[in-house]
């Protein structure tokens, strides 16, 4: 009888409402309440730079516009990826230099990339001689700050190499390299350019008009590389079903380069060779010595890292795995290409994100060697002509965060999709 007046009893006990006091002392609403209060802070802060800014903009006689961006720019570009004279507005000036900066970021990317996988496995070579060279480019390149070898480089390509008059006369102090199809001189390096008979136009895409023709090149190459994806998945699929795995390697040739080798053939693609004329060279496709010693600072400096990246990925894997390879018969290079890579790079991926990363933000020193990236061309002569130094350096930091969140994004999409999954 008295259990069930205890259990009425209980029951109808009153429930305490919410005090303002339980924002404090109650654990369940404490850690919100601090968030609430630091997020106002923030909010306070960013106001006061705010009128603060305004105020400052005002007391200079100056407003908040981007309107200079449609003004004429008035300077050249030395290195032009797309159509460009000093006639034309800042906005396209900016717009060249970001094409500088995401071409100089993409070419060093790939080069740290090769080199630094090349010079990560060979480091955990057995060769005494091979690893210790590499050891050696290791700890000399990553030890000496970016600037200077991206200055070294530079003066290597304008005071080491030969004139373009060195390659004139019927016994020249310098020749062409590859059957006369590439000239390396302190001018910059020429290489043969593809063009077409057959030119299929451009199309306006905003403020820029690319090629049809080599819109159709970067659509037919991915679309090969997709179907040999499938090839390959196919391949997997009737191996894990069967126990024997097609061979799949004429198909993969073929898909690779069939497509794109009877296209070049459709629209008549044709090298356009530099030759020597008068006191240069014209024709082909001309590097400036400014992006070539951007390239291989970069490249080789970031190259580094990466070789350090890949051989802490390496012996991030099990012994076990590489003596299991070779009991299977497996060669040692298989072996690393097949069994230890793919397994490392679950490591190997994260800290590359950073170095891709600061590649990106590093092709900003192309200003030293005279390279017109965005921070050559909207940070700099565009800012010193119009005044703009906020609403420049706003952008210009916009377009900078854009480019590293497409970067991590990207890697991490493959990053998750490499990664071991549990089952």
């Amino acid at each position: 009888m008295s259990s069930v007046t205890d259990d009425r009893t209980s029951s109808a006990a009153p429930k305490k409402g919410f005090r303002l006091s339980m924002l404090l002392y109650d654990q369940r609403y404490r850690s919100v309440t601090i968030q609430v209060f630091f997020l106002f802070l923030l909010m306070l802060g960013a106001a006061w730079l705010i009128d603060n800014t305004v105020n400052n903009l005002r007391a200079l006689g100056k407003d908040f516009s981007f309107a200079f961006l449609t003004a004429p720019a008035g300077y050249d570009i030395n290195q032009r990826p797309i159509e460009y004279n000093s006639q034309m507005t800042h906005g396209r000036a900016a717009l060249v230099g970001l094409l500088n900066t995401i071409i100089l970021a993409i070419l060093a990317c790939i080069l740290a990339t090769v080199l630094g996988v090349i010079a990560g496995v060979l480091r955990l070579s057995n060769n005494w001689i091979v690893s210790r060279l590499i050891t050696v480019y290791v700890e000399v390149f990553r030890n000496i700050p970016t600037l200077l070898w991206i200055l070294i480089f530079g003066a290597i390509m304008t005071e080491a190499m030969p004139a373009p008059s060195a390659f004139r006369g019927d016994d020249p102090a310098a020749s062409m390299l590859f059957n006369d199809a590439i000239a390396i001189t302190n001018r910059g390096v020429y290489i043969p350019a593809i063009h077409f008979t057959q030119d299929l136009g451009s199309i306006r895409i905003g403020p820029v008009a690319p090629s049809i023709s080599w819109l159709l090149v970067i659509v037919i190459i991915a679309a090969s590389i997709f179907a040999n994806k499938k090839l390959i998945e196919h391949a997997t699929r009737v191996q894990n079903a069967t126990g024997i795995r097609p061979k799949t390697w004429w198909k993969t040739i073929l898909i690779l380069i069939a497509p794109i080798t009877l296209y070049f053939i459709a629209l008549g693609a044709y090298l356009d060779y530099p030759e020597l004329r008068g006191f240069n060279f014209a024709g082909g496709t001309h590097l400036r010595n400014s992006l070539i010693a951007m390239w291989l600072g970069l490249g080789i400096y970031t190259g580094a890292f990466v070789a350090e990246n890949v051989r802490a990925g390496i012996l991030a894997i099990s012994r076990g795995q590489t003596e299991a390879a070779y009991a299977l018969g497996l060669q040692p290079g298989k072996t690393m290409r097949l069994v230890i890579l793919p397994q490392a790079l679950r490591v190997i991926i994260p800290p590359l994100i950073s170095q891709y990363l600061n590649i990106t933000k590093n092709t900003s020193l192309g200003l030293a060697v005279g390279y017109m990236d965005l921070r050559s061309t909207l940070g700099g002569i565009t800012i010193n002509q119009t005044g703009r130094e906020l609403e420049g350096m706003m952008l210009m930091m916009l377009i900078y965060l854009a480019i590293s969140l497409t970067i991590s994004g990207l890697m991490n999409i493959y990053n998750s999709r490499i990664k071991l999954k549990e089952r």
